[in-house]
């Protein structure tokens, strides 16, 4: 259902105006939420990129084509003091290692902080990013591993989240807490209680994520065939 996944997260964009986004599936959603639903869309990426307009999935946040096809590129300190504190940049998609009930994330280490079992990418901007940017919508995989009871390590604060796509389905914070009220086609509630890692709330009133269009479906198997 990961097509789901990235096809709901575009759709997520269908009317903003700005994206702060990382790469993988939350890159690959934005991208596809140009081709399809919002050509004006502004993509702007931690390497100083504003108005970046890849044809492909790029590799990193250094990817040559975001410099080449962006509207503007500025360093590093005026990307976060300028655009992202003051509250410039409407939506950023996140991902992370670990999600809690709260939508707060862990991208630093699993394990213990000093004897880690595996040491991840770290924060970045993330944590300025969460609280900088107007909403927050979290892309991850939905299993206990990633959706768990309690945090290894408090990395980024879930305040400003509104919405965490995982490849079963939606949630939202409802009174401080996510709650299941989307389902992709084919999954149930059951499923996403036995892939989450605390009792999981779910909504009086659960929607179904519209299937995808055969125009969503070809444009993000271009997208991907692009390398």
């Amino acid at each position: 259902m990961s097509d789901l996944q990235t096809i709901a997260a575009a759709r997520s964009l269908a009317e903003k105006r700005s994206c702060f986004i990382g790469v993988g599936r939350p890159s690959t959603a934005a991208i596809l939420a140009r081709m399809v639903h919002n050509p004006d869309l502004v993509l702007v990426y931690e390497s100083g990129t504003i108005g970046a307009k890849p044809h492909r999935i790029p590799l990193s946040i250094g990817d040559g084509e975001l410099a080449e096809t962006a509207d503007a590129v500025v360093s590093v300190p005026e990307m976060f003091n300028y655009w992202i504190q003051p509250g410039r940049i409407q939506v950023a998609f996140l991902g992370a290692a670990q999600v809690d009930c709260h939508a707060n994330l862990n991208s630093t280490v699993i394990g213990d902080y000093e004897h880690p079992k595996t040491r991840l990418p770290g924060a970045g901007g993330a944590p300025e990013i969460a609280i900088g940017c107007e909403e927050v919508v979290v892309i991850a995989p939905h299993s206990p591993r990633t959706f768990v009871s309690e945090l290894d390590f408090l990395t980024t604060t879930g305040a400003r989240t509104t919405q965490v796509i995982t490849d079963l389905g939606v949630l939202e914070p409802r009174d401080g807490e996510l709650t299941l009220t989307a389902l992709h086609p084919g999954a149930n509630v059951e499923q996403a209680g036995a892939a989450t890692g605390w009792d999981l709330r779910v909504a009086d009133e659960i929607t179904t994520t519209p299937a995808p269009s055969d125009e969503e479906l070809d444009a993000l198997r271009e997208l991907v065939a692009r390398g």
